[in-house]
C-alpha cells in the first residue's frame, strides 16, 4: 500500500505525466512527486561560493596579510585575488610573493584548498566529522556541486564520495609537501622551506597557478628541476582528471573494465596532452626567448609540462609574452577545452567535448545514436553537451568583446588569450593583467567566477523548472548545411 503523502514546508506537488496503454490508445495519467525547492537549485551553489569569495576577500583585507596600503586600491587586489584563489585559476594583479606577507599566503593557501574541493563537499565532511547527518538537502547539494550525476551514484553514496574526495586531496597534498619540504630544505631557510613546500603542493593538486617563489623568475627557476618539476606535474594531472576517474582507474585497473566516462576522459586527456607537446615542439623549438636554447630532451620535458600545466593549472617555466602567436591561439583552445568534469579544473570539460564528438562521428557515420566503445549515450546528454558548448562558447564572447572595448589598446590575440584563460580558470597570462583597467580586471572576475561555477548550473539556474511536454508539434524538415 503507498504511504500517505505528508508533503514539508516548501515542498511542492509536481504533477507529471505517466504513459498507460489502454488497448490501442495510449493515455496519460499524472502521477505525484515532491520536490524541495530549497534543496534542488543550483542557485545555492552559486551563493556559497559568491559567500566564500566574500569572506575570503575579507580575510585578505587584514592589515597582517599584505604589505600594500589599505584603501580602494588594495580592496580591489583583494577581491580579485580572492576570487581568483576561491576559483583556482592563478591571475594575480599584484605579485604574489612580495605583496603578501606569510600570513596571507597561509590564508591564500586555505582559501585554494577549500575553493579547489569545493565548499558543499567539505562542509559535508566537516558535518559527518562532527557526527551529524547529512539531510537529502545537502546530499543533493554535494551532487549540483559536481554537475549533476557522478559516475552513477546515488544519492546515499554522494556522503561516502566527499569524506573519500577530502581524504584522498589530503593524504596526496601531504606527500607532495613532504616530498618538496625534503628538496626545498637545501635551499630556503627552514621555515621559508616548509612554507614553500606546502603552498606549492596545495597550489598544485587544486590547479591554482599560484607561486611564491623569491626568485624574481618564478617556477622558471626550476625549470631543469626533476623533482619539483614532476611533483608539480603529478599533482596536476591528479587534480584535474577527475575523483571518479581515479577512482574507477584503482578500482579496476583494466581499461576495458573502466566506465564510459572513464574511458571517454583518459582517451581525450591524453589526446590534449599529446597535442600540446605537439604545439610547443612545432612552434617553439626554435624560438630563442623559449625553447631554443634548450637541448632536445629539456625541449622535451619543458613541452610534456607546458601541456599538462597550460590547459588547465596555469603554472608556466615560459613567458607567454615571448611565445609565439600561433603557440598562444593553439594553446587557447586546449584552455578553453580544461579538465574533467567533477575535478578542480574549469572551462568547457573534457567531458563535454567527448560527447560532442562522439555524436558528431556517429552522424558522420550515419548513425541515429550517438555511441562509443560499445556502450550508446543518451540523446538527453548529447543534447546537454551542446547546450553546455553552446553557453560557454557565447561566455567566452561576451567576455573578449567586453575585454575589447575597456582595454582595446591590447593586442586582440592577447585579450583573447587572457579571457579564455579566465574563464577557463587557467591562470596564464601573456603578462597584461595588471595593466588592464579596474573595468578590465572586473570583467575578469565575472570570467574567473562563472568559469567556476560551470556554464552548466547556470543554465539550470536560469530555468529551474522544467515542464514535461504534455503535446508535440507537427513535424517539419528545416534546411541545413
Amino acid at each position: 500500500m503507498r504511504p500517505p503523502w505528508n508533503p514539508k514546508p516548501g515542498d511542492q506537488m509536481i504533477r507529471q505525466p505517466r504513459q498507460v496503454e489502454l488497448g490501442p490508445v495510449t493515455v496519460a495519467v499524472e502521477q505525484r512527486e515532491t520536490k524541495s525547492r530549497a534543496s534542488t537549485t543550483p542557485l545555492t551553489l552559486i551563493y556559497s561560493f559568491a559567500i566564500l569569495v566574500l569572506v575570503s576577500t575579507l580575510l585578505l583585507l587584514l592589515p597582517f596579510t599584505h604589505y600594500g596600503q589599505n584603501g580602494f586600491d588594495h580592496f580591489f587586489v583583494a577581491l580579485f585575488t580572492a576570487t581568483s584563489a576561491v576559483t583556482v585559476t592563478g591571475l594575480v594583479i599584484q605579485d604574489t610573493a612580495t605583496y603578501w606577507t606569510t600570513g596571507g599566503h597561509l590564508i591564500l593557501a586555505g582559501i585554494i584548498f577549500v575553493g579547489g574541493l569545493g565548499f558543499m563537499t567539505l562542509a559535508t565532511f566537516t558535518i559527518v566529522l562532527i557526527g551529524q547527518q547529512v539531510t537529502l538537502s545537502q546530499r543533493l547539494l554535494i551532487q549540483e556541486s559536481f554537475g549533476g550525476e557522478l559516475m552513477g551514484m546515488g544519492h546515499g553514496g554522494l556522503v561516502r564520495l566527499a569524506v573519500s574526495i577530502v581524504a584522498f586531496a589530503v593524504v596526496s597534498q601531504i606527500v607532495a609537501f613532504t616530498v618538496l619540504a625534503v628538496k626545498f630544505w637545501s635551499i630556503y631557510p627552514p621555515g621559508q622551506a616548509l612554507l614553500q613546500a606546502l603552498f606549492q603542493a596545495v597550489s598544485a593538486f587544486n590547479n591554482a597557478g599560484f607561486v611564491i617563489f623569491p626568485q624574481e623568475e618564478g617556477l622558471a627557476s626550476f625549470q631543469t628541476d626533476a623533482v619539483v618539476i614532476g611533483i608539480t606535474s603529478i599533482m596536476i594531472f591528479l587534480g584535474a582528471i577527475s575523483y571518479g576517474v581515479l577512482f574507477d582507474v584503482v578500482r579496476h585497473r583494466r581499461f576495458r573494465l573502466f566506465g564510459l566516462t572513464t574511458k571517454l576522459v583518459l582517451t581525450l586527456t591524453a589526446a590534449t596532452i599529446l597535442l600540446g607537446i605537439a604545439i610547443f615542439m612545432a612552434f617553439e623549438y626554435r624560438n630563442p626567448e623559449t625553447l631554443g636554447h634548450l637541448p632536445v630532451s629539456q625541449k622535451i620535458t619543458t613541452s610534456v609540462f607546458e601541456s599538462i600545466s597550460g590547459r588547465t593549472a596555469g603554472f608556466s617555466t615560459l613567458d607567454y609574452a615571448e611565445t609565439e602567436q600561433e603557440t598562444n591561439f593553439m594553446m587557447t583552445g586546449l584552455m578553453f577545452i580544461g579538465g574533467a568534469s567533477a575535478s578542480v579544473a574549469g572551462g568547457l570539460k573534457v567531458n563535454t567535448l567527448a560527447v560532442v564528438l562522439v555524436a558528431v562521428f556517429s552522424t558522420i557515420r550515419g548513425r541515429n545514436t550517438s555511441s562509443a566503445f560499445g556502450r550508446e549515450i543518451p540523446g538527453r546528454q548529447v543534447r546537454s553537451a551542446l547546450v553546455i558548448g553552446a553557453i560557454a562558447t557565447a561566455i567566452v564572447f561576451v567576455v573578449v568583446v567586453s575585454l575589447s572595448i575597456t582595454d582595446g589598446a591590447f593586442d586582440f590575440l592577447d585579450l583573447f588569450f587572457e579571457g579564455v584563460s579566465a574563464f577557463g580558470t587557467v591562470g596564464l597570462s601573456t603578462g597584461i593583467t595588471s595593466s588592464l583597467s579596474q573595468w578590465g580586471q572586473l570583467i575578469l572576475i565575472v570570467a574567473m567566477f562563472i568559469g567556476r561555477v560551470g556554464p552548466f548550473t547556470i543554465g539550470i539556474a536560469m530555468a529551474q523548472q522544467s515542464e514535461v511536454d504534455r503535446y508535440r508539434f507537427v513535424e517539419e524538415r528545416v534546411t541545413i548545411g
